[in-house]
This record gives C-alpha cells, structure tokens and sequence, in this order.
C-alpha cells in the first residue's frame, strides 16, 4: 500500500467521523424521538384494542344474528333443488326451489334454431334474478335460500314460495301466470320489521342474462338484440348494440327493462318503478359462443319492511309482436303507461308515423286473410306505388319537358360556355324554363318520394316477427339470409355466404339506377352533361355498396327492395314508352305562347338566379369602374 492510498483512506475516515459528529442527536432531539415513540407505541395498542374490540363486536352481531335472521333461516341455507312448472298453451315457466325464482322459459310453437317445435328463452345457465333485503347485520339473498312450496295450484297457475318461519317470520314470493305470457310476481316480508333499520325502504334486485341466438343470421339478429328501459315519464333507450356497455347509469326514474333479442324479449315490471341508481349492463358476445349479448340489469324498487304492502312486478316471457305488447298493457294490472309495444324498433318520428299508422294496419288486414307473407310483401309494395303514382307521374313529366326543350336550352345557352358566364347561362336557362312553366327540380321527388318509405319498411320488415321461418318461392326464411353459397370462414365485409335477394336487389339497383341516369342525361345542358359523368361513376358503385351492406340482412327486407325497384322501373318504363315527345313539345309551345300574352313575374329559383345575377353584374360593373379610375390614376 503505498502513501497517496493510505492519505486517502485517512481522509475518508476523517470524512465519515466529522459527518457522524456534525449530525449526532442533540439531548433535546434524544427526549423528542423518545416521546414521540411513546405517542406511536400507543396508537398501535389502541388501534390493536380497537381490532379486538371489532372482532368482538362482529362476534355479538354473528351471535345476535345467529338468533334472529341466520336462525330464522338457517334451514332454507341448504336443502335440495326442485323444479315446480307452470304453463299455459303459450308458454311454460320452470322454477327452481333455490331462489324461487324462473330458471327456464319455454315459449309454446315458435321454432328454435336447431328446428325444434318449442323455443327456449332461457335457462338456468344462462339467466339468474335475485332479491337482496339489507337488515342492520347482514343481506340476505334470495338466490342463496332454498324456498318451501306452500301453494302450488297448477289449474289456477298460481305458486307459492315460503322461507323462514311459516307460522312468523318468513319471505313469501307469489306467482300467477296469466292465460299468455305475463307472469305477476309479489314479494312479502312478514314479521321481519326488527331485522331492517328504520330508513329501509328499498329492496336491491340483480338480474342476468346471456342472451341466445335464436336466428341463423348471428350478425343480423345481434343488431336487433339490445338492453331496452322504459321511463316513467314516457319514451324508451336502449344501450348501444355494438359496443360494450358497463354500469351505465340512468339518471331517470324508469318502469321496465327489457333483456331483448331480435324476436323475443324478457321483462321484469316494478309496479313502484326502479329508482334512479339503476346499473346496465351489456356485453356483445362472439359468434361462436352461441350467444348474443350478456345482459345485466342493478335495480332498486319499493320495498315496505314492516310487511304491510308487497313489492310487486309482472314479468314478460314472450314474442316482440307489436300487437301482443299493446295488449300486455292492457292486461296489466299496474294502470301505467308502458309502451312496451316500443320493443318492436319502427324506426324514427316519421318513419315511425309511416308504420305505425299505414304499413301495420295493411299488414294486419292482409294477414286476415291468410295471405303468405311473400304475396304479402309484394301487396304492400304494390299498394304504395299506387298511392305515389300521381306523383311519380307528374315529376316524371316535369323530366319529360326538360328533355324535349333540352335543344332549344342548348341554343339559348351556347354563347354562354366559358367559365366566367356561367351565372348568365343559369339564368338563361332559368328564364326559358319560366317562359315554358317547367321545373327543373321536379326531377328529384320520385327519388324524395320513395325514400321515406324505403326507410320505414328498413325498420318494419326487420322486426316484423310475423316474418319469422315463413318461406317463399326459394326462400326458407323471410326473417333471416336466403343463402346460395355458404364456405363456413368468415370473409371480411362479405361474411360466410352469399344471399340471393341480395342479389336480386343489387342487379335491379344497378339497372334502375342506369335508367335514372340516362333520363337525367337527357336533360342536362353543357357543363351540366359533363358533371354528370361524375356522377354516374357513384350511382354505379351504391349497388356495390349496398351488397355488402345487405348481404347478412333479412330475405325479406332485400325481396321487397327488389320488387321496389323492379315496378318502379316497370312504371319509369311505361311512362317513357306512353309519353310522345312531339305532342309535348307543341303544348310547351303552346304554353309559351299563352305566357308571352299573359307574362307573370318570375318566382321561386329563377327569381332568386336572376336577383344574384343582377348582384353579380352590378358587382362587375363597380369593378371595372374601379379599374378605369386606377388605370387613369396611373397615367397621370
């Protein structure tokens, strides 16, 4: 070890004792941390008493509980599971002694997915509903309790279920099947008031469900598979179909909710509503799992703990059919408003209107009469295109005049082609239509005309049950995908398979759209012609489009659209073939005449053209004015 090591090691050692001294405790710093480890030690015995002194506390409440509530139940904690069932020529409800609640509902001559005659709702795998009562110790859950039959009455649909003490304290749940698909529920609680704090007015209820497929199209049946809820003042929601919901809050009273696939739903009343600290859930499930949307429902109802009034719902097992539900309401002994017809989508206010009060009765009274659903398809289409012909035909007719007066609008507006003039040319043309009484917007209405009802038969044919494993020509079902290839794998945008209405509909789009160019075509002047090139290349591309958009649709919705636009091309057609242009040409004439001795003033958007082209022209005017006055400015 040679010097400058050992100088070091003797600095660093000088370092460390001068650092320890400098910082060493002072006598007053010495008695401080000792009081302060005093105070600590302290705290910690009397948190530790305080731990005993919970223990024991929870201790006494257990034995306390042990000699009300946990006794009062202690024989309904275990026993054995029994199913009691009660059915109607509609549906049957399986219960379960465990939790007396319905573990199973079958719904009576509707098909299922795998062809059977009966359709399975739910069973219990897939759906739990359990009533939570909050005494001042504990909760006690229906869902854990194995319930007595007290009262089972198989002709008069009636059972009851009893756990705890029969001749004292106990939770009764009562149950009465209707002659359809409403079950009305009540729950008790007798002599029970000492269990429940004072300020106890509510019960919690957790309800659960994985919704099933029940159709063949998975895609097309989870877009229609929705949790839906009811307000109390009115009006319905529904969570998002697509994505995945949790706890989502409402912040309003509501009355029902609805665990919902395309074509039945399962709903649970609260004849004193649900409070506002509701709690939705819903989670979109993979197609292979074989279900829809797993569906949770965290509510709070009326709940009277001295006894005196039962807690009371009605439940409703059954098909979204739009007259159905009107009657449940009805039959509802609850007196409320409850929309539940709301269930089947009719789409938005005026496609709603469209439905509601025109599509729904023609359905219903061509039903009557025992027509097949196709025909009946083809009925309706048949009928709005009657009711709109008038229209149709007038509008036509105004596209009409504008193809026979296209070369004399081709005269009139040659000197107008550059760029710059176009503001004269539409005037030109404006005034020459003016001159002939021809709008050049009547053109657009079959289009306007047709679309609202395209729209509301978009949201009816979709949610109309009645649809449901009807079949037509080829098709098996009106309800679902009409396929003429299947491979199995799924392709992007495409799918699994290829649906021949969709098709059918795509081919007669294209061609109906071909038709509606060239009449268009035929009336356009100058740069008017060249815009529509453009145009033509996007009205060609929405049939492509609207296959992959339709392609897991119903077959139903896609026929109709097909016969749609085959008699309105049928229609376009006839009245093309039945319109002699010369004639019409010498009454434009004619017409023209009668204008020229009686002029009346230009209105609508030829009036609005000629006032901006008169703005326009007075702007030039100021313009060249100020270009004269700069020019002389600066030959000055």
């Amino acid at each position: 070890m040679d010097k400058n090591t050992i100088i070091g090691f003797a600095l660093i050692a000088a370092v460390l004792f001068g650092f320890t001294w400098f910082n060493q405790p002072s006598a007053e710093d010495v008695e401080a941390q000792r009081i302060s480890d005093s105070i600590a030690i302290e705290n910690q015995k009397k948190k530790e008493q305080a731990e005993i002194a919970e223990i024991q506390r929870q201790a006494a409440a257990a034995k306390a509980m042990a000699e009300d509530s946990t006794a009062l139940f202690f024989d309904n904690l275990k026993g054995t599971e029994r199913r009691v069932t009660l059915e109607n020529e509609k549906v049957a409800l399986t219960f379960n002694t465990k939790g007396a609640a319905v573990e199973k509902v079958v719904i009576k001559n509707f098909e299922d997915l795998n062809g059977a005659k009966d359709l399975t709702l739910f069973d219990k795998t897939n759906q739990s509903l359990n009533f939570i009562l909050t005494t001042k110790e504990q909760n006690i859950s229906t869902k854990a309790l194995y319930f007595n039959v007290k009262e089972f009455s198989a002709d008069g649909n009636k059972l009851v279920f009893i756990a705890g003490d029969e001749a004292g304290k106990n939770i009764t749940v009562t149950y009465t099947l209707s002659k359809d698909y409403l079950l009305s529920c009540s729950v008790l609680a007798n002599g029970m008031s000492g269990l429940f704090s004072p300020n106890t007015t509510t019960m919690d209820i957790d309800w659960q469900e994985r919704c099933k497929q029940q159709e063949k199209g998975f895609t097309f049946e989870n877009r229609y598979a929705s949790l839906t809820y009811h307000f109390t003042d009115g009006g319905t929601d529904y969570l998002n179909e697509t994505s995945e919901k949790t706890d989502e809050g409402v912040d309003e009273p509501i009355d029902w909710v609805a665990f919902k696939n395309q074509f039945f739903s399962a709903v649970m009343i609260a004849k004193d509503g649900y409070g506002s600290d509701v709690k939705l859930t819903s989670v979109p499930q993979e197609k292979e799992t074989g279900y829809l949307k797993y569906y949770q429902a965290k509510l709070k109802t009326a709940f009277d703990p001295t006894g005196v009034k039962p807690t009371q719902f009605e439940f409703y097992y059954g098909p979204n059919d739009f007259r159905l539900l009107q009657s449940v309401e009805e039959e509802s002994t609850f007196g409320k408003e409850l929309e539940l017809e709301r269930l089947v989508y009719l789409g938005w206010p005026l496609f709603r209107i469209i439905n509601r009060w025109f599509t729904l009765y023609v359905f219903d009274f061509l039903r009557e009469m025992a027509i097949p659903m196709g025909y009946i398809l083809i009925l309706i289409t048949l009928l709005l295109k009657a009711i709109t012909f008038p229209m149709v035909k007038k509008s036509y007719m105004s596209s009409a005049k504008m193809r026979v007066l296209r070369p004399k609008l081709d005269a009139a507006t040659k000197q107008f082609d550059k760029p710059e003039d176009a503001m004269q040319k539409q005037q030109a043309m404006m005034q020459l239509y003016s001159e002939y009484g021809v709008s050049p917007l009547s053109g657009c209405l079959p289009m306007l005309i047709q679309m609202p009802i395209w729209i509301a038969m978009f949201n009816f044919v979709p949610n109309a049950i009645q649809l449901r494993r009807e079949s037509f020509l080829w098709i098996d079902d009106l309800s679902t995908y009409d396929p003429i290839v299947e491979w199995g794998t799924n392709i992007w945008l495409i799918g699994d398979h290829l649906s021949l209405t969709c098709i059918l509909f795509c081919v007669a789009n294209l061609l109906y759209s071909w038709m509606t160019m060239r009449q268009q075509k035929d009336q356009m002047v100058g740069q008017q012609a060249e815009q529509m090139k453009m145009m033509q290349w996007m009205m060609l591309l929405m049939p492509l489009m609207f296959f992959f958009m339709f392609n897991d649709y119903s077959s139903g919705l896609n026929f109709y659209y097909f016969v749609s636009l085959f008699f309105s091309a049928a229609i376009m057609w006839t009245l093309r073939k039945t319109t002699n242009d010369e004639k019409l040409l010498a009454y434009l004439e004619a017409r023209r005449e009668e204008n020229k001795k009686n002029p009346k003033k230009m209105s609508g958007l030829a009036a609005r053209l000629q006032a901006m082209q008169q703005q326009q022209q007075e702007l030039q005017k100021k313009r060249e004015e100020l270009a004269r006055k700069n020019a002389a400015l600066r030959n000055k």
